[in-house]
């Protein structure tokens, strides 16, 4: 064939190579494209037919080179679009909040899972469980795999997550335990108000508050003895999970300056994991008797030897401390022991006595009715709910008339001195002192801050 060396062969020949040159460069980047797709989504391709295309070097095309176009196998191309367009996509997981009245069965159905998954689930035993009672607002997380259930989770508290997952055609359940951080905080105040709120103003919780007068209400009654001007301290545990507060922990160490007396309380595990509150030689603050039995607004007549009967109007003893009450209020045995009596006994009315081994009891009268279940024989624990406030017998008003007897001798309830438990062993001593001493120099610190603005702490018990 002869070539054409006319003038409009020689003006289109420009735009030939144009186009030319352009459709390689588009064969070059579309396999390129094809070829990083492939490593993207993991597939797999042997050597031999890979399609790795390289571009052409600058220098070629100015030198007016045109590079060939690879060749490209459509069936490897379609493989592997078709791959990619059956994988499912993210990862599968499906978050909700538990709401009213859902349950497994119920939340598995409406996400098109097979009954027998839920089942599978609630037989693995352990922390499964508590899927067949979730909690309202609660996060179940799962995932779902072509309609299949391969992982559960399930956070019932704060550091506990239930994990459930598939291993091969078998479901496995394991509880994960968050990891939590533990740091030491510290407040403190002076009473004007009230221990609750003047606590709150110190950033103390009510719970925190509740602890700490739990901590002394051996020694210290404060429904009576807290007067304005008394002082408290309190080192506490806060935890935190991934840098956030999750909540606040024990208290570890506390003080109360109450009418010029010191109590210290330092908190202390021992060997068997068993946690109290002792003083900083060592003796624990816990008592065998809790000073009062119920949550009082006031004494209402107090313990005498000649007073008038507001109901007999006559002058006789009084055995006991009436704290008045609204009627229904829970109370409780201040000490472990065995129901000796229950029932109704003349001006008594409703009444419960309480041993407590060889030399104490304890008697509680005026309840509106006994706590369940309880009768003559019954063990009690201290603290424990025994009775409900009332005004059964001789009685003008809802309130407890509370006896404490030693040796069958009538004691005054308010100012008896209480038997402590036992100190620490002395192979305890050594760790407690590991915790004790840092925790009381800390006390002693937050004390020097508050020496100059409210005086001296004296009589440090």
């Amino acid at each position: 064939m002869t070539p054409d060396y006319s003038s409009a062969a020689r003006a289109s020949r420009p735009a030939a190579i144009k186009t030319l040159l352009i459709a390689g460069l588009v064969a070059v980047s579309t396999a390129a494209a094809f070829t990083l797709r492939s490593h993207a989504v993991g597939t797999s391709t042997d050597s031999a037919t890979s399609a790795t295309a390289t571009a052409a070097p600058p220098s070629a095309l100015v030198a007016g080179q045109i590079p060939s176009a690879p060749k490209v196998d459509k069936a490897i191309v379609n493989s592997r679009v078709k791959t990619v367009l059956n994988t499912p996509s993210g990862d599968h997981w499906q978050s909700i909040t538990v709401a009213r009245g859902q349950t497994l069965s119920t939340i598995f159905k409406a996400h098109g899972l097979n009954p027998d998954d839920w089942r599978s689930v609630l037989v693995l035993g352990g922390d499964t469980s508590r899927l067949r009672h979730l909690q309202i607002g609660n996060k179940l997380r799962f995932q779902i795999i072509n309609g299949q259930l391969q992982a559960l989770t399930y956070a019932y508290d704060s550091t506990h997550t239930l994990d459930v997952h598939r291993a091969g055609q078998e479901l496995q359940a394991n509880t994960v335990t968050a990891a939590l951080d533990h740091r030491p905080a510290e407040a403190s105040g002076q009473i004007h108000d009230s221990l609750f709120v003047d606590g709150q103003h110190a950033g103390l919780s009510n719970n925190l508050m509740l602890e700490f007068a739990h901590i002394f209400n051996y020694d210290v009654d404060f429904g009576q003895d807290l007067q304005a001007g008394d002082r408290f301290t309190v080192i506490y545990d806060r935890v935190y999970k991934n840098g956030k507060k999750l909540r606040d922990g024990n208290i570890l160490a506390a003080e109360l300056v109450n009418q010029g007396h010191t109590y210290r309380a330092v908190r202390f595990v021992d060997k068997d994991g068993n946690a109290a509150y002792y003083t900083p030689n060592g003796q624990p603050l816990r008592r065998a008797f809790i000073r009062t039995p119920v949550a009082f607004t006031r004494i209402s007549s107090g313990f005498s030897l000649a007073r008038l009967n507001p109901v007999l109007h006559t002058i006789r003893p009084h055995y006991g401390t009436d704290y008045a009450a609204p009627a229904g209020t829970p109370v409780h045995a201040t000490a472990s022991g065995r129901v000796a009596f229950i029932s109704r006994d003349g001006g008594y009315g409703n009444v419960i006595k309480v041993r407590h081994g060889a030399h104490y009891e304890t008697i509680y009268a005026h309840l509106s009715r006994f706590r369940k279940g309880l009768g003559t024989g019954s063990k009690v624990q201290q603290d424990e709910v025994i009775g409900y406030v009332g005004m059964t017998g001789l009685a003008t008003g809802p309130h407890l008339h509370y006896e404490f007897r030693i040796n069958g001798e009538p004691k005054n309830p308010v100012t008896v001195k209480l038997p402590r438990g036992q100190p620490l062993p002395p192979h305890e001593i050594v760790e407690f002192r590991k915790e004790e001493t840092p925790l009381v120099a800390r006390i002693n610190s937050i004390d020097s801050r508050q020496y100059a603005d409210n005086g001296p702490t004296i009589g440090t018990r």
